[in-house]
């Protein structure tokens, strides 16, 4: 499955061989179960993690006892918890596959001594980060901000083709709203199409 990150690589920037070669030997790449946890809340994230194949979830319980949907992972996507991965701290979230997934897999140690010997590895990473940052912060206005329709749209954007693979109620969990709300947009969407 390295060619499938292999290959996403070159898309974004160039690359040699012997580069790709470091990044593959400093990989490890991992198979999980549909609901398999990569990590639990309590664990340490020290991680790099790329979805070369499948769809992952990453969420909280709540003090309530309700699961609440941070962020969903698919096909050539990345998935972490930055703050457990930065300050070396228990984690707040579990991550898990919501189907059989391939991922693979960097240490916090070979990532850096990676973007150290190959920088435009490392510049790939700020700009990943940046873009991540953005992301974060258009999701939150969203949530304050936007009706349930909106943030309905903005996750098909977002996640096309989601649906088929996650349960209606993460879904609900991701967007903030009941159920019966996504079940709703969902009919009224598929009208419209």
């Amino acid at each position: 499955m390295f060619e499938v990150f292999a290959k996403y690589l070159r898309n974004h920037i160039e690359i040699s061989d012997e580069d790709l070669e470091l990044i593959h030997a400093g990989s490890v790449e991992r198979h999980l179960r549909k609901w398999q946890p990569l990590a639990q809340d309590g664990d340490i994230w020290l991680t790099n993690c790329f979805i070369a194949s499948g769809c992952l979830r990453i969420y909280a319980i709540g003090e309530d006892g309700k699961e609440h949907t941070f962020r969903f992972g698919i096909d050539n996507w990345w998935v972490t918890d930055v703050e457990s991965y930065n300050h070396e701290k228990p984690s707040m979230f579990t991550i898990e596959a919501l189907s059989a997934s391939t991922v693979i897999i960097w240490t916090k140690q070979k990532w850096t001594e990676l973007m150290t010997a190959i920088p435009a590895l490392k510049e790939f990473q700020e700009t990943l980060m940046a873009n991540s940052y953005e992301a974060s912060q258009r999701r939150i206005y969203s949530l304050i901000s936007s009706s349930a329709e909106e943030k309905y749209n903005e996750f098909q954007k977002t996640y096309p083709g989601v649906f088929n693979r996650v349960p209606l109620h993460m879904v609900a969990s991701y967007l903030g709203v009941s159920r019966e709300t996504v079940s709703r947009l969902r009919k009224e969407f598929s009208r419209q199409n």
